[in-house]
C-alpha cells in the first residue's frame, strides 16, 4: 500500500469544524501522516532537508488547505517555495518527486455553484487551482482532480461527518493502487468515489 503525507496548513485550524472532521476521520490509518505545518513551524522556520525526506518517504502527497481569497494560506506558499528546489525538485537533475500522485484537499466557504462561469465567483475550483497543477507538472507529478467541501458554513455534523468518510476512502482507494484513469475523468475526487460504478468494476 502507498505512503500518503498530507501537507495541511491552516492558520486557524481550532476554529474550523470542517477541517477538524476530515482530519479526525483519518487518525486512524497508519499508511496516513498528517503533518501540520503551522504547528510544526510557528515561526515560519521550515526545515528544508526534513521536509524533502518526508516527501521521499510518501508516494501520495496532498496539500491541504482552507481555500483564503482564491489560494492557499501563507505557509503552504512558503513551504512550496523552499522545499520544491531547483536542482532537486525540479530542473536539471531534480527528479526527486517524478512520478508521486498529488492533488489539492481545499475548504471553501463559497458552495461549488458560486464557483462557477457564471457564479460569483467567476471562476471554477479547477481554473482557481492552475499554479498548483503546474507546479506538479514542472516537478514530473502526477496531478488529480481535488478534494472539495464547500459551503462550509451551511454543513449539518452528519453532512461533515459524510465528507470525512468520502476523504478517507478516496486516501484508502488511492494507496490501493487504483487505475488513475477512471479518477481523472471527474471534476473532485469526491464525485468519483460517491461514483458507485467504477468502484464497483475495479
Amino acid at each position: 500500500m502507498k505512503k500518503v503525507l498530507i501537507l495541511f496548513a491552516h492558520p486557524r485550524f481550532e476554529k474550523s469544524r470542517t477541517n477538524m472532521a476530515l482530519l479526525r476521520g483519518l487518525e486512524d490509518q497508519d499508511f496516513i501522516t498528517i503533518h501540520d505545518l503551522y504547528e510544526q513551524y510557528p515561526d515560519f522556520n521550515i526545515d528544508v532537508a526534513r521536509e524533502q525526506a518526508l516527501l521521499l518517504e510518501h508516494q501520495i502527497l496532498v496539500w491541504h488547505s482552507p481555500f483564503f481569497l482564491y489560494g492557499a494560506p501563507a505557509m503552504l506558499k512558503q513551504w512550496t517555495d523552499l522545499v520544491l528546489e531547483h536542482g532537486w525538485a525540479h530542473g536539471e537533475g531534480g527528479q526527486q518527486l517524478e512520478g508521486k500522485l498529488i492533488f489539492n484537499a481545499v475548504t471553501t466557504g463559497g458552495t461549488r455553484a458560486s464557483y462557477a462561469h457564471d457564479g460569483f465567483n467567476r471562476y471554477t475550483i479547477a481554473e482557481l487551482l492552475r499554479p498548483w497543477e503546474q507546479v506538479a507538472a514542472l516537478c514530473g507529478m502526477i496531478w488529480l482532480p481535488p478534494f472539495v467541501v464547500q459551503g462550509t458554513y451551511r454543513l449539518t455534523d452528519a453532512m461533515l461527518a459524510d465528507y470525512a468518510e468520502q476523504y478517507r476512502q478516496v486516501l484508502l482507494s488511492l494507496a490501493k493502487s487504483t487505475p488513475l484513469e477512471a479518477v481523472l475523468e471527474y471534476a473532485f475526487l469526491n464525485d468519483w468515489i460517491a461514483d458507485p460504478t467504477p468502484q464497483e468494476q475495479a
